[in-house]
């Protein structure tokens, strides 16, 4: 295996890349205003670094071997981002950035948060956009965090990868509810339920998640010896309050979360008689992003919009 020179000049990639977009040497020379000799010169040793004659005679002047046209896309790469290295860092004006923050989270969030921090960003950076991308069994989070495809994760974790930063935006007590006037809900006070009746009434729970709401439940439970009765399951978390008022089903939840749909719906809440550890919200970032003024900045969105709901 060959290795690289020791001192490789940055301006021996540059002459190779103009060779090859240019086809001749004297061309090159009148670019970079250097002598053609000294292009030539330099044309020799990449020859001799490459082991490959680059550029050949053709019917109408030079063109590159087959190697040669094969390197003209990693010298254009190593050109481009040898060039952002050095390119002065800006302050972060959120008023006058344009650009896309990229948020990853599950549906089952407490309902005004997204929407609060959504609004936030609007109003402190109007000229840029955000994604906000679904979270679910196919969501390689880690892999598009480190490669910068994802800001931020924001989800619940019993315990988040050590190896990523992390802070605490809320917690959420666990909860049960069901339809208000279903038989059980009519005859039982909210504080009665036991835990032979929670194991027994028929639940339903979103489709299971990594990260997800419906593991931590059951894995919680099953650590307990416990097992509840799961008789549907939906990936559409926003439908499952819906869902309850037609049926005689139970939902375990975070308080904060039904707190939006018990103003509209008939529901019933009850004190779960296991004691479930609230469940934790983090957001999640990469060490590549920590020391960055415009993620700092989506933090600290991310965070004041916790805070309130937190605060209402």
């Amino acid at each position: 295996m060959s290795s690289l020179p020791q001192h490789l000049d940055l301006h021996l990639i540059r002459i190779l890349y103009l060779l090859l977009v240019e086809k001749n040497v004297s061309r090159v020379a009148l670019k970079l205003n250097q002598p053609q000799p000294s292009i030539s010169a330099s044309l020799r040793k990449l020859r001799e670094l490459t082991g490959d004659p680059l550029l050949v005679r053709g019917a109408r002047g030079m063109v590159p071997t087959q190697h040669g046209e094969s390197l003209l896309k990693p010298a254009k790469r190593i050109l481009d981002e040898t060039e952002s290295l050095f390119v002065r860092k800006t302050p972060f004006v959120p008023e006058q950035a344009d650009r896309t923050f990229h948020i990853a989270a599950p549906d089952y969030l407490d309902t005004q948060f997204l929407p609060g921090v959504v609004a936030s960003i609007r109003r402190g950076a109007p000229n840029s956009r955000v994604t906000i991308h679904h979270l679910g069994p196919g969501t390689d989070y880690l892999r598009m965090l480190s490669d910068g495809e994802m800001d931020l994760v924001i989800a619940n974790w019993d315990e988040p990868p050590s190896h990523l930063h992390i802070s605490k935006l809320f917690e959420d007590p666990i909860i049960c509810t069901m339809r208000a006037d279903s038989a059980y809900a009519k005859r039982t006070a909210s504080d009665a339920m036991t835990v032979e009746d929670y194991l027994t009434l028929p639940h339903i729970a979103p489709t299971a998640m990594l990260p997800g709401y419906h593991g931590v439940i059951d894995a919680f439970l099953e650590r307990q010896g416990m097992h509840r009765k799961v008789a549907v399951e939906s990936p559409y978390f926003g439908l499952i309050p819906y869902m309850l008022t037609q049926t005689d089903l139970v939902l375990t939840t975070g308080r904060q979360f039904i707190r939006f749909y018990e103003k509209t719906l008939p529901l019933k809440n009850f004190t779960v008689p296991i004691k479930f550890p609230p469940m934790r919200f983090y957001q999640l970032w990469h060490q590549r992003v920590h020391q960055s003024p415009e993620h700092k900045w989506l933090r600290d969105q991310v965070t004041a919009a916790a805070k309130v709901v937190v605060n209402r």
